[in-house]
């Protein structure tokens, strides 16, 4: 091969062979290798990492020249290394309007992708709280497949009150308003950004919500017209995102605290979902959908991390029967697991 094969298409495959520490994705893909030029036998680039975690950046900029130096043609490699700490947690930008004046703290519980039990931590992270002692208030916003009327075992409408005001259900303590409560069950959601737009505003502003310590709000999964009303209309607390321990979880959970620290939104931290097996007989624990992807995904963001949950077929169970895992066995490890989340939550806002 001589000199002039070298070209920026053969570095960028160079570099793709140097894997994230710990994970299977390389460092191309998520988008670390920035403003990379090749010529003349040189090449040089600068490796942006989003985490400071120590010695990642050292293995990776060795693995890096090691690679490009194995390229023919190659006389000179110049990497520039940037590492850009966690943003700081700062508040939410004023909200247009206030709608939430009776609420301490509202938390989003959100997912870069569907599937990942988004909804079922709301929900749990919602009684959770209210085992701890706090008034809390739980709001399905996910327009599109709203299921917390079914977790939360739901059949009653809502009623409005003598200030023309919707009344959210009380089930397990925690005042539970959703969109699914005034739609048939059967009935697609079909509806265009505007229309998404005011059920979220109508959701927040004409449910009588009262004196609360926290709200709940289970967003749709994505980024999307839902996410960007609610932090347009109220002053978020922060949000928690949920992921699983699949390296393919961390694409979508990048999106999603992107956009939230794009509209100056805390993020909370990450959970991780599904996170291991326990035996109940034994107690070994089984790692069904590989390990730690979680953590990785919390130090490669720099964001905190909340915890894992681990995996019982009760939790479906129960959510599907409108009893979710923290009110139908209280003992369980999953449980347990909730309620760390919820302290940790608590804890992070200040509550």
């Amino acid at each position: 091969m001589s000199q002039t094969t070298l070209t920026q298409e053969t570095a960028l495959e160079a570099l793709k062979k140097v894997k994230y520490p710990g994970l299977s994705r390389d460092i191309v893909s998520f988008g670390f290798v920035q403003d990379l030029n090749v010529g003349g036998g040189n090449v040089s680039f600068r490796l942006s990492l989003t985490s400071g975690t120590p010695g990642v950046a050292e293995q990776l900029q060795a693995e890096c020249e090691a690679a490009l130096r194995a390229l023919p043609g190659v006389s000179s490699v110049t990497i520039k290394v940037e590492v850009k700490g966690p943003q700081p947690v700062t508040a939410a930008a004023p909200p247009q309007k206030d709608l939430l004046n009776g609420t301490r703290f509202i938390v989003a519980v959100a997912s870069g992708k569907g599937g990942v039990g988004k909804s079922t931590v709301a929900a749990n992270l919602a009684l959770s709280l209210t085992r701890l002692g706090y008034r809390v208030g739980l709001m399905d916003s996910d327009i599109y497949g709203p299921s917390q009327q079914m977790m939360m075992g739901i059949q009653e409408k809502p009623f409005l009150n003598e200030d023309e005001k919707i009344m959210p259900i009380a089930r397990f303590g925690v005042n539970v308003m959703s969109i699914g409560f005034l739609m048939d069950v059967d009935t697609p959601v079909i509806w265009r950004g505007p229309m998404v737009y005011k059920a979220v505003e109508q959701l927040l502003g004409d449910v009588a919500w009262g004196q609360q310590d926290f709200l709940i709000v289970d967003l749709p999964p994505g980024t999307g017209d839902a996410q960007l009303t609610l932090t347009q209309k109220v002053q978020l607390s922060g949000a928690v995102i949920v992921t699983t321990p699949q390296d393919v979880a961390l694409i979508d959970a990048r999106k999603g605290l992107a956009m939230f620290r794009q509209v100056n939104v805390p993020v909370l931290g990450i959970i991780e979902n599904m996170s291991f097996y326990e035996c109940p007989k034994c107690h070994h624990k089984e790692h069904i959908f590989k390990s730690g992807g979680g953590q990785k995904t919390a130090d490669l963001l720099g964001v905190p991390f909340l915890g894992g949950i681990p995996i019982d077929p009760q939790v479906a169970l129960s959510g599907d029967a409108g009893m979710p895992i923290v009110a139908a066995n209280p003992s369980s490890v999953v449980t347990e697991a909730f309620m760390n989340l919820a302290r940790g939550v608590a804890k992070t806002v200040g509550a």
